[in-house]
This record gives structure tokens, sequence and C-alpha cells, in this order.
């Protein structure tokens, strides 16, 4: 079963939930910074966890910043409760990491 895409009112209720996170159409995205090794590390602990959960971010990393870009391509590239529950994933990583906000 597909997932299915978030009313307007569930994606401003989970954004709030997510401080930091902010929306891009029918994405949401983060970026971090850290040094440039440790965002390369952050992104591939991430990865593992997105393999884990079968759910994958766009991952961006430019000097000392990394940026995670997510929205459900088998929901027509819209937003689902998936997206949201891989934000709180990265967040958790990036604090395990002592990665900061950008």
């Amino acid at each position: 079963m597909l997932p299915q895409p978030l009313s307007e009112e569930e994606i401003a209720a989970s954004l709030a939930d997510l401080p930091g996170w902010e929306r891009q159409g029918q994405a949401i995205a983060r970026t971090f910074k850290h040094t440039y090794h440790e965002c390369v590390h952050l992104a591939m602990y991430v990865a593992a966890k997105a393999r884990e959960v079968g759910h994958h971010p766009d991952i961006h990393i430019t000097w000392q910043r990394v940026r995670f870009v997510i929205t459900t391509h088998d929901a027509g590239s819209r937003l689902t409760a998936k997206d949201f529950e891989l934000a709180r994933h990265i967040d958790a990583i990036a604090a395990g990491h002592s990665a900061e906000a950008a």
C-alpha cells in the first residue's frame, strides 16, 4: 500500500514539532554544519538509517554543511508521515554527532 499524502493542516502540525526543518514545496529540508569529514560521516549514518526504514532523503554535502531534503516519491513526490518520521531520525543522528543547525 502506498503512503498517503498529508493534508496542509497535518503538514503544518508536523513541521511545528520539528524545529529547524523548513518546507520547500512538497519537501522538507534542513541543513547542519560541522567539519567536512563529520558532514560526510553524518550523511553515512543517515544513509544507513534510511536503508533500515526504507525511506531515503536527498543528501547534499558542501564545505562544512550537509543538507537533507525529504519527500515521498511513492506518493507523487508529496509529503507523508514517512518524511517526518525520517526527519526525526535525522535530528537524533545529527545530535549524536554534535552537528549544529546551519
